[in-house]
């Protein structure tokens, strides 16, 4: 599993950003994928993550309504469709898949991450 994540920039309170996390080695058709963000001065957490198949998503609760997590296996590819953007949601967004299909973890101690795309949200 090798994640490229994407789509980050700057954006207006309530505006939409769409990222994308893309496999460049075509393998994480199985795992679990999601995403995390590290806000200025704060600890990583969890946003969003989905099952292999698409059939389970989990959420953090200060996104649920707003974020959506979406996969296009065929593609290799994981989306996070963010709308109604909040200055609290600026942070670096990180790629992550684990190595389970189902259960999904919402500590940041995944198996494998991509680098970070940065979103900025101004007033």
């Amino acid at each position: 599993v090798q994640l490229q994540a994407s789509g980050g920039g700057l954006v207006q309170t309530g505006g939409s950003l769409r990222l994308a996390c893309v496999d460049s080695r075509r393998t994480f058709t199985n795992n679990v994928v999601g995403w995390f963000r590290q806000g200025p001065g704060k600890e990583r957490e969890f946003v969003a993550a989905i099952s292999w198949n698409g059939g389970i998503t989990n959420y953090a609760d200060s996104v649920k309504g707003r974020f959506t997590i979406s996969r296009d296996n065929a593609k290799n590819a994981v989306y996070l469709e963010m709308n109604s953007l909040k200055l609290e949601d600026t942070a670096v967004y990180y790629c992550a898949a684990d190595r389970t299909s189902v259960r999904i973890r919402t500590t940041p101690t995944w198996t494998y991450w991509g680098q970070g795309t940065l979103v900025t949200v101004s007033s």
